[in-house]
């Protein structure tokens, strides 16, 4: 009734241990991990300038004209360099798609404040 050596007591009967592993070369690229910072960066910065600008009652001040300005050019740099890095193959494909997806949102998050501001 005792435990071998090499044997796990919570298995269940006729589970086997996996003994595969699979490696590969593939890595996070760096220009992936920068697009997707840029996204978050480009995107939270938008949300706190649409956010302080509720609380002034819809009157913006010159400095977040700036940071829009800002945010779209982080966004279009954050959206070449996902949209370059998601064809490389020897690279994971998380962060160059999180990293489109979050630039995309900053771009058309601003292509409606500024489509809303022309009504």
């Amino acid at each position: 009734m005792g435990i071998s050596e090499g044997e796990c007591p919570f298995r269940v009967k006729g589970m086997k241990k996996r003994r595969n592993y699979i490696f590969t070369n593939k890595k996070h690229s760096d220009k992936a991990i920068m697009s997707t910072i840029l996204g978050i960066i480009s995107t939270a910065s938008l949300g706190i300038v649409i956010f302080l600008t509720y609380q002034r009652g819809g009157e913006a001040k010159t400095g977040y004209g700036v940071t829009g300005v800002l945010a779209a050019v982080f966004s279009l740099i954050g959206l070449a360099l996902g949209l370059l890095t998601v064809r490389e193959k020897e690279n994971f494909r998380l962060f160059p798609v999180l990293g489109i997806l979050f630039n995309a949102a900053a771009l058309g998050i601003l292509g409606l404040i500024l489509y809303c501001g022309r009504m």
